[in-house]
C-alpha cells in the first residue's frame, strides 16, 4: 500500500481505542527496545515465555521495523503486553516464511533445533505478501480478562501499524478457541496457520491464521471517521 492517509483520521481512530482502555483504568504506551520488552515480559508471573519472534537473541528487529505496547493500571503495574513487527515479503509469502522458520529465527541454520518444524496449511497464507505486519505475544493480566481488552489491543496495533508502515497485510496466529469466543476484532480466519514445534523452546502449537488486508484496514479507519463507530467491547 502506497497511497497516503490523512494522519488526523488515524489519530482519531487510535484515540477511540486509547480512550476505551483509559475507561478501564489502563494507560497505554509504546516502546521500541525489545531487550526492554523481554525484561518486562519475563517478570510477568502468569505469562508464557515470549516466542523467539520478538526476542533479540534469536530474531533481532531493526529499528523502525517493530514495536511493542504495554498497558499499566493506576498503580503502574503491568496489565497487558503485545508486540508487532514488519516483514518484507515482496519476494516470498507468509506460508514460506513460516515453514522456513524465518518468522521465528533470523538465522534458522544457526538457532533452530534439527527437529524444529512449522507446517502451514492455510491456503491464504500464500497470498499474504508484500509488507506484512505480524502481531502477537498477547497477554492480559487475569483480573482484567473477560472485559474485551484484546479487541482494544487489536484496534491499537492495527492503527499504529497502519500509521507506521501502511502494510499490505496485518496477521497473527491464534488458537481456535480465540475465534470461537470472538476474542479479537473480526478478521479473516483459517485453520492450519501454524502447526509448530520448536524443541529447545518447548513450544508445540496448532494455531489458526488470522489476518486483515491493508485495504480493509484503511476502510475501517475511514469508516470510523465517517460514522464515529468502531468495533470494540
Amino acid at each position: 500500500m502506497n497511497s497516503i492517509s490523512n494522519p488526523l483520521s488515524i489519530s482519531r481512530f487510535l484515540h477511540f481505542y486509547d480512550a476505551a482502555a483509559a475507561r478501564k483504568g489502563i494507560k497505554l504506551s509504546v516502546g521500541f527496545d525489545f531487550c526492554e520488552y523481554v525484561a518486562i515480559t519475563r517478570a510477568l508471573p502468569t505469562k508464557k515465555p515470549t516466542y523467539p519472534i520478538f526476542r533479540p537473541d534469536r530474531s533481532p528487529i531493526i529499528s523502525g521495523e517493530g514495536y511493542w505496547m504495554i498497558g499499566l493500571d493506576q498503580k503502574n503495574e503491568v496489565v497487558l503486553v503485545e508486540a508487532a513487527r514488519l516483514y518484507d515479503l515482496a519476494s516470498s509469502n507468509f506460508a514460506e516464511h513460516l515453514q522456513s522458520l524465518k518468522v521465528f529465527y533470523a538465522d534458522p541454520a544457526k538457532h533452530a533445533h534439527p527437529q524444529d518444524r512449522c507446517i502451514c496449511l492455510a491456503p491464504s497464507a500464500r497470498k499474504i505478501t508484500g509488507k506484512v505486519v505480524y502481531h502477537g505475544d498477547v497477554w492480559v493480566r487475569p483480573d482484567f480478562r473477560g472485559q474485551g481488552i484484546p479487541k482494544i489491543m487489536t484496534g491499537m496495533v492495527r492503527g499504529i501499524s497502519f500509521a507506521m508502515w501502511a502494510p499490505d497485510f496485518v496477521c497473527g496466529l491464534a488458537p481456535r478457541w480465540s475465534r470461537d469466543k470472538d476474542i479479537y476484532l473480526n478478521a479473516h480466519y483459517e485453520p492450519g496457520g501454524s502447526i509448530l514445534e520448536l524443541v529447545e523452546e518447548d513450544i508445540v502449537d496448532d494455531d489458526w491464521l488470522m489476518w486483515v488486508t491493508g485495504e480493509e484496514l484503511r476502510g475501517s479507519i475511514e469508516c470510523y471517521n465517517r460514522n464515529g463507530v468502531a468495533s470494540v467491547v
